[in-house]
Order: C-alpha cells, then sequence, then structure tokens
C-alpha cells in the first residue's frame, strides 16, 4: 500500500458518546485510524480489544464481512467502505480508537497476560478430581484463560473454548440470583455471611443453626431452595436464563452426566440436606430434595472460559452486561456477593487468597477459578488439576502472578507503587503524574511531602521533559533543606545534567546549582562551572571568585 499525503483534522468538536453518528464523528474516527495511510488495516480494532463477534459491532461486522467477501479477502478498506461500515457503531469505535476504554494500552496489557499464561503452564503439581466420575475424564494438561473488561475488551490464551461445569462457581451467581429477586434481609433470614473456617462440605452450622455462608455446600442448598420458593416455574432454565444474560448470550450448556454423577455420589450432600432438614434451615414449603436436586442441576451447568470471564465482567460491572449492555443483577446484589466471594469463595484458601490477591473470587472443582477485578474487568482460568483444598492449582498460581504485576490488589497503593504497572492509565501517566508532584514539592520547598514520596518508594530521581530533576528545582529556588534532604536522606546523583548542559565541551558549561553547590575539591574542570549565588555556602570561599553576574567556581 502505497503511502499518500495525511490528511490531518482537528479533532475538537467531537460530540459526546451519547449523541448519535454524524458525518464529523466519522471523519474524526477515520483520521484517527488511518493517520498518513490511504487504507486502513481491517485488523486495527483487535488490537483495541474489541471482538469481531462482539453483538454491539453486529451491523459494522456484517458490512465489513459482506465487503470483504466482494473485495476477494483483501484485508484493506479503503474512506468509502469505511464511512459504509461503521456508521452505525461510531460511538464504541470512537472510544476504543482513541483508547478511552478502562486499559487503553490492551495490546501490550494482553501480550503480558500472554506471558503469565506460558509461566503458569509449566506449573504440573496437583491431580484431577475423582469423586465425581464425570470430572475425572478431562485431561490435567487442559488450560485455558480468558478475560473480559467492563468495556467489553476480551483476550483469550489456551483451551478457552472447551466447555466444563461451574460446579461451585454457580454458587455466587445463584446467591446473586436470590438476592436479586427476594433481597438482602430475605436471604439472610436462613443463611449466614461469615466464613466458616471448614472444609465446604462440613456438616456444621453457625450458633444461630444457619449455613456460614452461601459459598459453602450447606449456604448453597438452603439458597436453591429459596429460589425456587422465590419463582414458581421452571427452576433451571430460570437460572440459565440469569445466567445467559450475564453471559451476553455466549455459551451456557448443561451436562447431563455431570447431572447423573453428582446425583448417584452425592451421599455427603445428601447427608448435609438432612442435616439442614433436622435444624429445620429451609424455608416453610420447600422440599429438601427438590433442593438438593436442582443444587446437583447448576452445578452441573456448562460454560467456556470466554462466556466465563463475561459473566465475571458483568459483576465488574455491577451486574450490567459489559457487551450487551444490559442490566442483569442490582447493584446490592454484586456488591453482596462480591463481597463473600473475596471473604469466602476460595474454601480453606480464602483468607490466603484475600491476603496475596486482594480479589474477589470463586473457585469450583472442575478447575475453574472465577476472577472479578471490580470496575475493571472479569477473568475465568480453568484448569482441572486441583491443590489439596479442592482449587485449581493454575488457576491459584495465575491469579498470584496477575496482581504481582499489577496493582489490581484492593490495597495497592496506586499512586506511587513503582513496582507494578497500572493499565487502566495510558503509557507514561503514572510516571507524569508523579514526576509532577516530585517537581512541585521540591518548587515550593516541601519536605514533608517530598519525605512522603520517598517513603511511598517514588524514584526520586525521576526526571522532566528537560531532563531536570527536583534537585534541579529545588536548587534553583534555593531550598536548601530540600537540597539536604534529596542528597543526604534520598541519595540522588547531583551530579545529572539537564538538556542546557548537554553542549560542546569547548564551550563554557553551565552547570545548574545543584551539581556545583555539592562538587567535592578533588574534582577538577578546566571549564568554568556557573552556580546560583543562595548556594554558596555549600563551596568553600577560597573556591569561588565574585563575578559581575554570578558566583564562579575557581576549578
Amino acid at each position: 500500500v502505497s503511502r499518500s499525503q495525511p490528511h490531518r483534522k482537528s479533532l475538537e468538536g467531537v460530540e459526546s458518546p451519547c449523541c448519535p453518528a454524524t458525518a464529523q464523528n466519522i471523519t474524526a474516527l477515520e483520521e484517527i485510524c488511518m493517520e498518513e495511510w490511504a487504507k486502513i488495516p481491517a485488523t486495527a480494532l483487535k488490537k483495541t480489544g474489541l471482538n469481531a463477534s462482539d453483538p454491539r459491532l453486529k451491523d459494522c461486522m456484517d458490512k465489513l464481512q459482506r465487503s470483504v467477501t466482494e473485495s476477494f479477502h483483501d484485508v484493506m478498506m479503503d474512506r468509502e467502505l469505511f464511512h459504509k461500515c461503521v456508521g452505525g457503531n461510531i460511538v464504541l469505535l470512537i472510544q476504543a480508537f482513541r483508547k478511552k476504554f478502562i486499559i487503553p494500552e490492551f495490546d501490550a496489557f494482553v501480550t503480558k497476560i500472554d506471558q503469565i499464561y506460558d509461566t503458569v503452564q509449566k506449573n504440573h503439581d496437583g491431580h484431577v478430581a475423582v469423586y465425581i466420575p464425570h470430572l475425572a475424564k478431562f485431561s490435567p494438561d487442559l488450560w485455558g484463560v480468558s478475560l473480559c473488561t467492563v468495556d467489553g475488551q476480551r483476550h483469550s490464551v489456551g483451551e478457552s473454548k472447551q466447555p466444563f461445569c461451574l460446579q461451585s462457581c454457580v454458587k455466587p451467581l445463584e446467591y446473586a440470583v436470590a438476592i436479586h429477586e427476594a433481597g438482602t434481609e430475605k436471604v439472610h433470614r436462613y443463611v449466614g455471611m461469615e466464613p466458616s473456617g471448614l472444609k465446604f462440605n462440613k456438616l456444621y452450622l453457625d450458633e444461630e443453626d444457619k449455613p456460614h455462608n452461601p459459598m459453602v455446600n450447606a449456604g448453597a442448598i438452603v439458597i436453591s431452595s429459596l429460589i425456587k420458593v422465590t419463582r414458581q416455574t421452571a427452576y433451571r432454565p430460570h437460572v440459565m436464563d440469569f445466567i445467559k444474560k450475564m453471559a451476553g448470550q455466549e455459551y451456557v450448556g448443561f451436562s447431563n452426566a455431570t447431572f447423573q454423577s453428582e446425583k448417584e455420589t452425592g451421599d455427603r450432600n445428601f447427608a448435609i440436606g438432612y442435616y439442614l432438614k433436622e435444624k429445620k434451615c429451609f424455608p416453610r414449603g420447600a422440599e429438601m430434595i427438590d433442593a438438593l436436586d436442582f443444587y446437583f442441576q447448576l452445578c452441573s451447568i456448562e460454560v467456556t472460559c470466554e462466556s466465563g470471564s463475561v459473566m465475571a465482567a458483568t459483576l465488574a460491572h455491577g451486574g450490567i452486561c459489559p457487551i450487551t449492555g444490559e442490566r442483569v443483577l442490582s447493584a446490592e446484589a454484586v456488591r453482596n456477593t462480591l463481597s463473600l466471594m473475596h471473604s469466602c469463595g476460595m474454601y480453606d484458601f480464602s483468607g490466603q487468597m484475600a491476603f496475596h490477591v486482594g480479589l474477589p473470587a470463586k473457585s469450583g472443582v472442575s478447575g475453574a477459578v472465577l476472577l472479578v477485578v471490580p470496575n475493571v474487568m472479569g477473568v475465568m482460568c480453568w484448569s482441572p488439576p486441583l491443590d489439596k483444598v479442592g482449587n485449581s492449582v493454575r488457576g491459584i498460581h495465575f491469579c498470584q502472578e496477575l496482581v504481582s504485576s499489577f496493582n489490581f490488589h484492593n490495597y495497592d497503593n496506586l499512586r506511587h507503587f513503582v513496582k507494578k504497572q497500572d493499565p487502566r492509565r495510558q503509557d507514561g501517566d503514572d510516571r507524569n503524574k508523579s514526576v509532577v508532584n516530585l517537581m512541585f514539592a521540591a518548587y515550593s520547598g516541601d519536605v514533608s511531602a517530598l519525605r512522603r514520596f520517598a517513603l511511598s518508594s517514588m524514584d526520586m530521581e525521576l526526571k522532566d521533559y528537560d531532563s531536570r530533576t527536583a534537585l534541579h528545582v529545588a536548587a534553583a529556588e534555593g531550598h536548601v533543606e530540600v537540597v539536604r534532604f534529596l542528597t543526604d536522606t534520598c541519595k540522588v546523583n547531583p551530579f545529572v545534567k539537564d538538556r542546557y548542559c548537554s553542549i560542546h565541551s569547548s564551550t563554557p558549561l553551565f552547570i545548574h546549582p545543584p551539581l556545583c553547590s555539592f562538587i567535592h575539591p578533588s574534582v577538577h574542570s578546566s571549564t568554568p562551572l556557573f552556580i546560583h549565588p543562595l548556594l554558596c555556602s555549600f563551596i568553600h570561599p577560597s573556591d569561588l571568585i565574585l563575578d559581575q553576574h554570578s558566583y564562579l567556581i575557581n576549578h
């Protein structure tokens, strides 16, 4: 493709996302995409994170597919074709190409995700669950990860299209449906909200003779009876309808083989059911056997990593499906669900998960781990080998690697935690904000602010666009205490040159004040070094010659 002259146009005046598509919007998007090329790569959309199967882009993709077919599969499109294809999706595409999504540099982000995936794939610990015969048939080498952001950016790697049963990952979903329909007060009349500290299938209740929380088997069985009482209809299709909406109408199936295995090997769950019946834990009118049967059905619902990630993203997005825009769950239901996932979602590992990962998550014995990064994205990991607690070994490992690389932990310092990346900001945003804060603190002589920055792991030698450091600014302003703090406490390099020192060696070298004020007598230079008068006290009088403009170091 030959280059053409760039057609640069101002983007000012582009209508807000709530406005209809206009010729001005299309022109603005055209300029963003085309830059200086005469034609636009049809694959450019993928780099923004949008999936070609996104329901929001159906009209655009249909037109594009027809155009590509008619043009004998040419992967480039000209301006006329561009206008024809994007007209109905201009708002979404403007956001995508102007990097206004929650993860603006999505291409770089998923590159790191793929690296984490490869690292975790080498972990061969754990064993596939065998107490449910149908689950024992899965290969321990299966490993898939999918993510979906609250803006609908998608990425998948590995066995992301392989169906698997939700098992215990369905517990937060059925709880959310119960809260959505019946409300918090009614649901927690029958189920508690405290971590049990016991195995998920233990025959044990709290002091009020209620299951400890909805994330253990006893609690999930009681929740099943609440949904059934709430809705006198076909029970599984009713919940599956919610789950399909959460998944953006992507794959949600049912494994009858798993359902039959659950019933045939579910002696422990039957024992829990009878114990709950003895303690009168079920609401009036509920049948224990029906509740158990419904619970087994819910555990046998199938998803893929891809559809599961959209479900997780719906929770991350406050109950609104990111790829359809439909509100599926109330904000109250999502808040309660994420709170319990954070404190109780990972069996006996819940405390360690909250400590090390700091994010809401739920695991299942099928090897699934549903992870939610609130207001950012949802992740579904799947790998059948389990640890001794019952969690996916690779799933846990992936979550730990994720928060080691990115500041997603609930209690990460988002301002100055320089050892982790924040993918929610564009390249340089974190650094630029730190530079501005650092420079203004040095300019105003605020040693307290600088001390806070140093304690929060900020790089105290950050440079601005002229290669100036905080030490340059403090010295130029004559803030001696700031200079002392930076050099004595922070041990910054006092000999850093800014842009204006980089001149030919045969001309006088004008070094900024911090360099001159701390030059040791043993340092000799054949070129004059000029300093700020206010910092003369740092240099011995015998080394100075009074000049009409400034003090001159006599070395």
